[in-house]
């Protein structure tokens, strides 16, 4: 009985092997930092303009930019490096805004702005409601809850465009 190397005993994925597929997911978490990284990126050069943090129309352009800014550098990077990976990157985002959703339903809730609110409209409230926010997360939902997940679906249709 001849023995087989370590790669050759599992069944892998569509014919790769375990190294190909380790590769793929170290690109796919580069990815996703490269996406975050251009959303505050992007977020940071717009902060330079001293946006009032309580006004609604400075919220409206940070969202844009936490899309608009990393679709562009997905783009970019996704033709510099032609990696298929980069694409899939809006998985990374689901994955973000679900692990956020369950903690902010975890979140007790007080004597506040959204003391009596069911699961749906705290979740609302947090994550996208810019005029009258839950209170929760220190007032920070609309960055770590969307603008996160919003940046990585940018970056991977960035990338998808980009591999065009």
């Amino acid at each position: 009985m001849e023995s087989k190397g370590v790669e050759e005993e599992f069944e892998v994925s569509q014919g790769k092997s375990i190294g190909e597929l380790w590769r793929e997911a170290a690109w796919f978490i580069t990815h996703t930092a490269l996406a975050i990284v251009a959303m505050v990126a992007s977020i940071a050069l717009y902060s330079l303009a001293h946006p009032s943090p309580t006004a609604d129309l400075p919220k409206l352009i940070g969202t844009a930019l936490a899309f608009i800014g990393p679709l562009f550098f997905g783009f970019l990077i996704a033709r510099w490096k032609h990696n298929d990976t980069a694409r899939y990157v809006w998985i990374s985002g689901i994955i973000i805004f679900a692990i956020v959703c369950v903690w902010v339903i975890d979140l007790p809730t007080g004597p506040g702005l959204c003391e009596h609110c069911l699961v749906l409209e705290r979740l609302w409230r947090t994550f996208f409601d810019i005029e009258h926010g839950s209170g929760l997360m220190a007032g920070e939902g609309l960055m770590v809850g969307s603008w996160v997940p919003l940046s990585l679906f940018g970056y991977a249709i960035g990338a998808r465009f980009g591999l065009d």
